[in-house]
């Protein structure tokens, strides 16, 4: 079928669907609604080739990122959405799609994706601003993660995922996102873009997750470290990692770290190696 006689393409603007079912935005859940549709389409042409047959979204809203996966080819979308209001909206559209669209009531952050579906899953989002980091770290430190990961998120929370080494943003998630998956900044959106326009710019950031880890570590380990290191990141290493060990000055020196540098020099096998040591 072509895009332009799709019954998606064929639905009433989301402005109207907005007003029909009053969907004013609510900041309780986050929620900024983009309803620029070439935008919309930009996100999931960005996400192409869908790395999995199921593509979960969180947070639809009216739907203008549910149309443009469904236009761009997803061959299955499975929703998640807990306000009532947007799941009433999205009737329309899930019938024009039939059974290309599952709408799933309930709070994504209680949600895990083999909830929905059977693995594999790609996961493509326009992520509410206040669940967007632990949603993402949930599904990166799964036992079995996604294939592949295209969300917008705050600029800043994109900066931190795609951090490296040296950089201001480098930082606790930026260790734990770059040892699970290759990060990858695509493109900006700005406030404008969205309904209510927010204070600060959106970034689409593409996450694929490693076959395994970057180096070897347990996660509650290389967790703690990165909290006791960048807890105090102005400190030498020696002074913030005083809580773990109170020789941690030899310890350092055991694994050839200098003890006078600081949490943002070190490499994600850096933390990995003092992970193992705990």
């Amino acid at each position: 079928m072509d895009i332009e006689n799709d019954p998606v393409a064929l639905l009433p603007p989301l402005r109207d669907v907005i007003a029909a079912h009053d969907l004013a935005a609510r900041k309780s859940l986050g929620q900024n609604f983009l309803l620029d549709l070439n935008l919309t389409r930009k996100i999931a042409r960005a996400a192409k080739p869908f790395a999995a047959p199921t593509v979960i979204e969180i947070g639809p809203g009216p739907g203008g990122l549910t149309r443009a996966l469904l236009l761009e080819g997803a061959e299955k979308v499975i929703a998640v959405e807990r306000d009532e209001r947007c799941l009433a909206a999205l009737q329309d559209l899930q019938q024009a799609a039939g059974n290309r669209l599952t709408l799933h009531p309930g709070d994504a952050l209680e949600t895990a994706p083999t909830d929905l579906a059977p693995p594999p899953w790609a996961i493509v989002a326009n992520l509410p601003y206040n669940i967007a980091t632990p949603l993402i770290l949930g599904w990166l430190l799964a036992p079995v993660p996604p294939r592949r990961i295209t969300v917008l998120v705050q600029k800043e929370v994109a900066e931190r995922l795609a951090a490296k080494p040296g950089s201001d943003a480098y930082g606790r998630l930026s260790v734990i996102a770059g040892w699970c998956a290759e990060v990858r900044m695509l493109f900006d959106i700005g406030p404008k873009a969205f309904v209510p326009a927010p204070k600060v710019t959106s970034t689409v950031v593409e996450l694929v997750p490693r076959e395994k880890p970057l180096a070897e570590a347990e996660t509650a380990k290389l967790e703690r470290i990165t909290a006791a290191a960048f807890g105090q990141r102005r400190k030498m290493l020696r002074a913030a990692l005083k809580s773990l060990w109170p020789d941690a000055e030899a310890k350092l020196q055991s694994l050839g770290i200098e003890p006078t540098r600081r949490a943002e020099t070190l490499s994600i096998e850096e933390f990995c190696a003092l992970a193992r040591l705990l």
